[in-house]
């Protein structure tokens, strides 16, 4: 047996060996109704690896998908991607925009739990609000996510939250104090970062409320058998109902599995085990679709194909710091530190061809700036990119010093995956005298290389946190310097800064938009990065299922969803 089949063929024996689990859930004990209960349980398959049910560590999407099932915060994101009320009823910003106030929706239960004296869910109040923020900014909890708050609210002279920084006024009205106007604020707060926990559960369970989460979403917690099944049960009181006064979600479980191999999922998936898939890979890409994107006949009609924008921006970055680089890596950044030969990579690549041939257009070629086609800041007029020169390349290395005698020659550093985009690129890059080796590293030593600098050129992607360009052109701000901050470039601009600056403060929106599409073309000039493409979401979902809807985000919001 081939091992993928292998692996297939264990991975479903053990799912199957749940299946009374999944039964019970559903509410349906008769072995002649399997049927039914199928049709109340939704199965996903989730390949990378899961690390904690935590919203404190909801740094990937393996994690965020988890804990949209299982928590709530004050905000979440409406079908436009704008700040609505999900657990605040109601919120209010002061004039001078540093002073945020919510009233809490009435009601709202934590899920039943052994946490509690009685067992039973107690209700939420503002002071949860306020222990759940102060605990991801708190360094014994080790949160990925005390970035959103960091520098945002009131401070202590050491960097811990002020006093004043979260307050609960009373049971149902929270108030959160900033430093200075920060117009994203909103955005931030519908991230699983700010969702709400109970102190109990994680006095309880400490560093193990990553396998114990208690929280106040449409589903709870039910079973967790590390890379095998991940089992979650309808919340049954849970706060939200339909339009028509009905209690969500309909749903009565959901079974996550962990098929490694994206063959053994896609086939899966063929067999109706699996309700949906997100993210089609290159294997199974061509299988699926023609070049041109549309799909191949043989799979019309067996399965729903949607694709939206995507808020991830694939690009290549331009290290512009040498102080980390070393030998052959600090005279490429040398070289690379010329403008003109930024834009010379930049001009090189026909970026719609590398679609085509490459990603069965999943995509938007990065013909713009930085900020993805999926915010309402982009505009190919306003922020006109690079488009396919090869000879303005040529022009521009010539004037740089390079030629014949004295090619250019440089490294990419990238990761597997990115491998044949690589490829393709380096192609490209010869037509015009340029000779560029590909450097394929582990994920973990890639990030490492990148983060502290000592790779001058560089693979990377930029999926945002929060839909609002900001988000995006703060890899460019000069304090944000990494391996502390997003900017990975170490990109410096004092004119960009200040526009940078003003943005964050401005409450107009058309002016704020306008001073983001100014940053964005200082980007295009001065070429720190090349914008690849703008990626789009594909997901496939099996005709039965209704509901589940894709958005820019990639969200996975089954409160709703059915199975006919």
């Amino acid at each position: 047996m081939p091992p993928f089949l292998a692996q297939w063929a264990g991975s479903l024996a053990k799912l199957f060996g749940l299946w009374a689990v999944l039964l019970a859930l559903a509410g349906c004990h008769e072995a002649a109704r399997p049927a039914a209960a199928e049709r109340r349980v939704f199965r996903y398959n989730q390949p990378e690896a899961l690390t904690s049910l935590d919203p404190a560590f909801a740094r990937n999407q393996a994690n965020r998908w988890a804990d949209e099932q299982l928590f709530n915060g004050l905000l979440e994101l409406d079908s436009t991607l704008l700040p609505a009320p999900a657990l605040a009823r109601r919120f209010s910003i002061s004039p001078d925009g540093r002073l945020y106030t919510f009233v809490l929706r009435p009601g709202v239960r934590f899920h039943d739990s052994e946490v509690f004296p009685d067992g039973r869910g107690r209700l939420v109040t503002a002071a949860d609000f306020v222990f759940s923020f102060k605990r991801i900014l708190d360094a014994g909890t080790a949160s990925t996510g005390g970035w959103i708050f960091r520098g945002k609210v009131l401070e202590k002279p050491d960097g811990s939250p002020s006093d004043t920084a979260f307050v609960a006024a009373n049971d149902s009205t929270l108030r959160i104090h900033l430093k200075e106007p920060f117009i994203p604020f909103l955005g931030i707060l519908t991230m699983h970062y700010a969702y709400v926990v109970p102190h109990e559960a994680v006095a309880k369970y400490g560093k193990d409320f990553r396998e114990h989460p208690v929280g106040t979403g449409p589903f709870r917690f039910k079973r967790w058998d590390e890379g095998n099944v991940l089992l979650f049960e309808k919340n049954p009181t849970y706060w939200r109902r339909d339009r028509h006064g009905r209690p969500l979600p309909y749903l009565d479980a959901v079974a996550v599995s962990f098929l490694a191999d994206r063959k053994t999922e896609f086939l899966t998936f063929q067999q109706g085990k699996l309700d949906f898939l997100s993210g089609i890979r290159a294997g199974s890409r061509d299988l699926i679709m023609y070049p041109d994107g549309t799909l191949r006949e043989d799979f019309k009609g067996k399965f729903r194909v949607e694709k939206v924008p995507y808020l991830n921006t694939e690009y290549l970055g331009m290290q512009l710091d040498s102080a980390n680089l070393t030998g052959e890596q600090a005279a490429q950044g040398r070289a690379l530190r010329d403008r003109r030969v930024r834009q010379a990579l930049n001009y090189a690549l026909n970026k719609p061809e590398m679609l085509t041939y490459l990603l069965n257009r999943v995509g938007h070629a990065g013909t713009s700036g930085f900020v993805p086609k999926a915010l309402p800041s982009f505009s190919e007029k306003a922020v006109p990119g690079y488009t396919y020169q090869p000879q303005k390349a040529r022009q521009l290395l010539r004037a740089a010093g390079y030629g014949p005698q004295r090619p250019l020659r440089l490294r990419l550093s990238t990761v597997l995956e990115r491998k044949e985009i690589g490829e393709y690129l380096q192609k490209q890059w010869a037509d015009v005298g340029v000779q560029v080796q590909i450097d394929i590293n582990q994920s973990a030593a890639q990030q490492d290389l990148v983060d502290n600098g000592r790779v001058a050129f560089f693979a990377k992607s930029w999926l945002g946190d929060y839909p609002d360009a900001e988000n995006y052109l703060a890899l460019f701000y000069r304090p944000n310097f990494s391996p502390a901050g997003p900017n990975k470039t170490h990109f410096k601009n004092a004119a960009y800064d200040q526009l940078y600056d003003e943005a964050r403060r401005t409450q107009d929106v058309a002016r704020r938009t306008a001073l983001y599409q100014a940053m964005d073309r200082i980007i295009v000039a001065e070429s720190p990065v090349i914008s690849l493409y703008y990626d789009e979401v594909v997901r496939l979902t099996q005709n039965n299922v209704r509901g589940l809807t894709p958005n820019p985000m990639n969200q996975l919001l089954l409160e709703r969803v059915r199975k006919d």
